[in-house]
């Protein structure tokens, strides 16, 4: 007879809406990284993660953040409030709304935030990383007073694309015409290669979304591989981690 006996988990929330698929996309991962962690233990339904998700269309105001700061800042907090009275951990599915992790913690809610940046950082420094490529909307490539990475530059040298309004328009694009346009994919392909960094930070939801055939620095064989890390994956697997209570 198979075990009914449910497992002692902690609830995790999501926060979603720019864009609403990045939600389900973390999702995903996340029932991804929970199975993985259990193993050969898993028996389906019943060792899936509790989770919470609230889409805010207002959320997807954060790609112009510096001109729409307070009105996405409301729409963040009022959604973390009402997520909070149900959930143990949250993550936002979106790396430039976590340039409000500040003021998130200020809000001394009864619920703990699992920070893009944060797992990042853990990441940099377990690999013992010396250069990173960072890749993601202008507010966060820019490294400046609007970018949740700012810190990163306190632990490892970042590389970021020399025109970061194309990158933009890329993210943009993706949202339009999803990542697998033609254009799309020519265009971040070209970017890629662009590149010093062997290890590349896809800090936004939608880059991930765009197929990369391979991870080569170049078309020469010869040349050194290089390292794709979708930090929404990174995100997924630190709820994985919490939902099981470790």
């Amino acid at each position: 007879m198979q075990d009914t006996e449910l497992r002692q988990r902690n609830v995790i929330g999501i926060l979603t809406g720019s864009g609403p698929d990045a939600g389900l996309d973390l999702w995903n991962k996340l029932l991804i990284a929970n199975k993985a962690r259990i193993g050969p233990d898993y028996r389906g339904d019943l060792d899936a993660p509790h989770v919470h998700l609230i889409s805010q269309p207002a959320l997807g105001l954060s790609m112009e953040l510096e001109t729409h700061d307070q009105q996405v800042w409301e729409a963040l907090a009022d959604s973390a409030l009402k997520l909070a009275e149900h959930v143990d951990y949250y993550a936002i599915a979106c790396n430039t709304l976590n340039y409000y992790q500040p003021q998130l913690e200020a809000l001394a809610l009864n619920v703990r935030l699992v920070s893009f940046s944060d797992v990042v950082i853990d990441r940099v420094r377990r690999d013992g990383l010396s250069k990173v490529a960072l890749l993601g909307a202008k507010s966060v490539t820019d490294m400046g007073d609007w970018s949740p990475y700012r810190a990163l530059t306190e632990v490892v040298e970042v590389e970021v694309p020399a025109d970061p309004h194309l990158l933009h328009q890329i993210i943009y694009d993706v949202k339009a015409h999803g990542g697998d346009d033609p254009s799309v994919v020519q265009r971040f392909h070209a970017l890629l290669e662009s590149l010093s960094a062997d290890t590349v930070l896809l800090a936004c939801t939608e880059l991930p979304l765009i197929p990369v055939n391979t991870v080569s620095s170049s078309d020469n064989d010869a040349a050194p591989a290089r390292t794709l890390i979708d930090v929404t994956e990174l995100v997924a697997e630190e709820l994985a981690r919490k939902s099981c209570g470790v």
